[in-house]
């Protein structure tokens, strides 16, 4: 397999994950306090894939959800701004445990300012509100990044044995 075909579908499968887990929502005991499983996974992603897979897979899956109708230009920014945040934390802190761990929630408040900010409302409001799924993001990114290594590290092992004919 070519590494631009295995970049390709590499890219394909995670941005069809990072769709699906972000149509699935975990409810809170308050409303408005729902938690995505695609915050830990995105970050997980970026994390194992690169900043430019990640980014990549995102953008394909905002436009999959643009098409789908599950998402509207205004989530599409807000997702753009936390991928951003995210790539931009990790990149300058590097891929350690505690900056790994920290990346999804500091996103998600950077994305809920710049949401209070577009909207012309109060931020604060919207930070609060997503404090439950910042606490769950920051608890399930870890194991989805050594769930994702250990994947990645298989499939190359298996392609580095595969003989082409």
């Amino acid at each position: 397999m070519t590494d631009k075909t295995r970049w390709l579908i590499e890219t394909a499968l995670l941005s069809s994950l990072i769709t699906i887990t972000g149509a699935f929502k975990l409810p809170g005991l308050i409303p408005g306090t729902e938690f995505q499983l695609s915050a830990p996974l995105a970050v997980a992603i970026c994390v194992v894939f690169g900043f430019a897979k990640y980014m990549t897979a995102g953008l394909i899956s905002s436009l999959i959800g643009l098409i789908l109708g599950t998402q509207n230009l205004f989530a599409i920014a807000i997702a753009m701004i936390f991928r951003l945040s995210v790539g931009i934390i990790l990149t300058v802190f590097g891929p350690n445990k505690p900056t790994v761990i920290l990346a999804g929630p500091a996103g998600s408040i950077i994305a809920r300012l710049s949401m209070g900010v577009l909207l012309g409302k109060a931020a604060i409001p919207l930070v609060i509100a997503a404090l439950p799924g910042m606490l769950y993001t920051a608890i399930t990114v870890w194991p989805l990044v050594a769930l994702l290594r250990r994947v990645k590290c298989q499939t190359e092992r298996r392609c580095s044995n595969v003989v082409q004919r």
